[in-house]
């Protein structure tokens, strides 16, 4: 079995690059000498967000410059360089954190698709939740560019890019190494050693990462991150290849969300736990190749992947609802479960763009292939009590094959019109094979999804923009053949494996004003449905069909030399648009869906020795229930740097996170739990997780 599935990878990427290649070659035959000439692109240093840089107004380009120069307390935190994306944290933080972005909670993961180094980071059927997206193991030190871009306008992304996409690139080399150790508050400390050294003529990089932290909670977190990158690219500028492994493991004790009437009552304190024996262990290993080709006339890329990973997360949301050992003498433990998986994971995904001049017109033309294939044995959901497994809820064992192929089209109609037109199709299959007999199966399915955008101008430094496009979600593949509830036995209706998105979008782009970049971007996504696995239950719910909204206004001001000015502002609504019978008629809140996030920033640098950034976040409140009757409080954060060079290979950073103190929340739910010595149906109450408090870090870093 294990051959077979070698073979049939090998075969397909033989396949793919020799169908890409054969195109390839069969359009350049023809092809003009002449090549497209752009209009130029302003760089403003940390950004390539200028005119004539994008297809739409909400894509963009964040470098290696300022993701340096900006704190962050997690590693995902990098992700908030995307304007409008919210990270949080509900449980401890070698988990995947909470996202937010454009009208959803986007748990962790789902609708937002996130790539490093061409690997995709979304974990479909996953013990957790559908789609997650761990990124604990990124090493900000190393990455050297942040792409993105939002709406389901765009061919070469599918699966959980309905809201957005970003991609991580790693840097080939690094200008010097680098020794870094960083020690904070509550038991803070890391330590970096990065350096690039020439090897037969490429650039071999490595990355070592440690680090340990216990958090503010009552309970120590020990938090224990192990990290290592292993990088060695090779090629002239033009035909650039790479080769990367990497190895990441963590082990932590979790403080979930707690009731707060557990903390009005002084039963907890508001960073205490209720289960203190709640935490996880996780670790990955991966290996990549990746290859690019630049020509005059058009380039190919090419990537291919493996990775291993594992999680074993033990949670406990409702503490004694499900199992009130206080009531029932026949109860063994509480409602602390486990969820497990180990997974392989294979792909590739290739693409090749040419130039083309037709009857007069210059065109650029894009055809690609991505496989993906996921081996899940086994992921599975488990009755606990104090990380030990005390029976087993449902196990499976998942096979899940994904092929996307997609076309583009980029026309210079006319001076100041050009068009982007797309073609995507996408393809699952997947076989579950369950401890439950009746949820055991196999399904396909496939879907089309057209894209087309249309850019006008420039004008006066301006251009603008009209988008449309249909995209997707999966669904978990556990829910695609389910036919009885996990923990009850019931009949449920399977979900669909593939679920229709579509989007449009209005924008603008200006820089008008000098040093200053602004961008304009009203959209609308709808979705077919909101169906979607739900691992802390072991059982598919359905949600109706929903529509989003909003605007988000972009703005980046180069004021001085020395000083950057950042300011965005994103406001949605999040509506569900399908009559729910068992629901009131105003019951069309999405619960969880941030309606305004705030960010503002400031970044020194060449002030002789000394450099700073300050940075503040807000995000609104937001409905926790449908009817809207219980509702979040906003959360106001911010956070500063204080650097100060040494001489020209040392320097020292001092950070101080939550500058302003604030004791808000990173996270509500609304929900029913039971507390020992409640009613034996629970009481439904908001559940948070606070902000961390106010702390510091000092790190001091060394070239050499």
């Amino acid at each position: 079995m294990k051959t077979r599935n070698k073979n049939s990878l090998s075969l397909a990427v033989s396949l793919g690059l020799l169908a890409v290649l054969s195109q390839r070659a069969a359009a350049n035959t023809d092809a003009s000498e002449e090549t497209q000439t752009l209009a130029p692109v302003l760089v403003i240093g940390n950004y390539v967000n200028g005119v004539g840089s994008s297809d739409a107004a909400s894509q963009g380009a964040v470098s290696a410059r300022l993701i340096a120069s900006r704190p962050t307390l997690r590693p995902a935190e990098l992700l908030e360089f995307v304007p409008g994306v919210i990270v949080t944290q509900h449980s401890g933080g070698g988990k995947a954190n909470q996202y937010f972005l454009r009208g959803f909670n986007l748990d962790h993961g789902t609708d937002f698709s996130t790539f490093v180094d061409g690997m995709p980071v979304n974990m479909p059927t996953h013990a957790h939740g559908h789609g997650y997206s761990d990124l604990n193991w990124l090493i900000p030190e190393i990455v050297n560019r942040i792409s993105y871009k939002k709406g389901p306008y765009f061919a070469d992304v599918g699966d959980f890019a309905s809201a957005g996409a970003a991609r991580f690139e790693l840097a080939d080399r690094m200008d010097a190494g680098l020794a870094e150790l960083t020690l904070g508050q509550n038991g803070y400390r890391r330590a970096l050693l990065t350096k690039s050294v020439e090897l037969n003529g490429g650039d071999l990089l490595y990355a070592l990462e440690a680090s340990h932290n216990d958090g503010p909670w009552e309970n120590p977190e020990h938090l224990r991150r192990k990290n290592g990158v292993l990088r060695y690219s090779f090629g002239p500028a033009n035909m650039r290849s790479s080769i990367t492994a990497m190895a990441y493991e963590a082990d932590w004790n979790s403080t979930d969300q707690i009731p707060l009437r557990a903390v009005e009552a002084g039963l907890v304190g508001r960073f205490g736990a209720l289960d203190p024996t709640d935490g996880g262990h996780t670790s990955r290993q991966s290996l990549s190749f990746t290859t690019e080709r630049r020509g005059d006339d058009g380039g190919f890329k090419f990537n291919a992947y493996a990775l291993k990973s594992r999680l074993d997360l033990f949670s406990n949301f409702s503490y004694f609802l499900e199992h009130p050992v206080d009531l029932d003498p026949g109860a063994k433990h509480g409602d602390q479960f486990e969820q497990a998986e180990r997974r392989q994971v294979y792909g590739l995904a290739t693409s090749s763009n040419w130039d083309l001049k037709v009857g007069g017109l210059e065109t650029s033309n894009t055809i690609g292939l991505q496989v993906r294939h996921d081996r899940l044995n086994p992921v599975g959901l488990y009755g606990a009590v104090a990380r030990q497994r005390v029976g087993v809820i449902q196990e499976s064992s998942v096979r899940q094959t994904s092929v996307g192929l997609f076309a583009e089209n980029s026309t210079q109609w006319l001076p100041w019109l050009r068009s982007v037109a797309g073609l995507r199709f996408d393809q699952l299959t997947l076989k579950a094979s369950s401890s439950i007999p009746a949820n055991s199966g196999s399904e396909k399915a496939h879907l089309s999804s057209p894209k087309l955008s249309l850019i006008f101008g420039p004008w006066q430094k301006t251009e603008a923009f009209v988008n449309y496009g249909q995209g997707f979600h999966s669904n978990d593949a556990r829910g695609a053949t389910a036919r009885v509830s996990a923990k009850e036995g019931l009949p449920v209706d399977a979900v669909r494996p593939l679920v229709r998105t579509k989007g449009s979008e209005l924008g603008l782009r200006t820089e008008i004003i000098p040093g200053v970049q602004s961008s304009l971007a009203l959209w609308q996504l709808s979705l077919a449905s909101e169906l979607v696995f739900v691992g802390d239950a072991g059982e598919t719910e359905a949600s109706r069909a929903s529509r989003r909204s909003g605007v988000e206004w972009n703005n980046h001001y180069q004021a001085a030399s020395w000083l950057l000015l950042d300011a965005d502002v994103a406001l949605s609504k999040a509506r569900y648009t399908e009559f729910d019978a068992a629901a009131a008629p105003n019951d069309r809140h999405v619960p969880g869906a941030i309606n305004r996030v705030f960010s503002a920033g400031a970044t020194l640098t060449g002030l002789g020795n000394w450099s700073g950034q300050f940075q503040l976040r807000y995000f609104g409140p937001r409905a926790l229930t449908e009817d809207n009757s219980q509702r979040s409080k906003a959360t106001t954060l911010a956070q500063m740097r204080i650097g100060y060079r040494i001489n020209a290979n040392t320097s020292l950073n001092l950070d101080i996170f939550n500058l302003f103190a604030s004791k808000a929340s990173d996270i509500d739910y609304y929900y029913a739990s039971r507390l020992k010595g409640e009613p034996a149906a629970g009481l439904p109450d908001i559940h948070f997780h606070p902000v961390e408090p106010r702390s510091l870090r000092l790190g001091l870093s060394i070239g050499f």
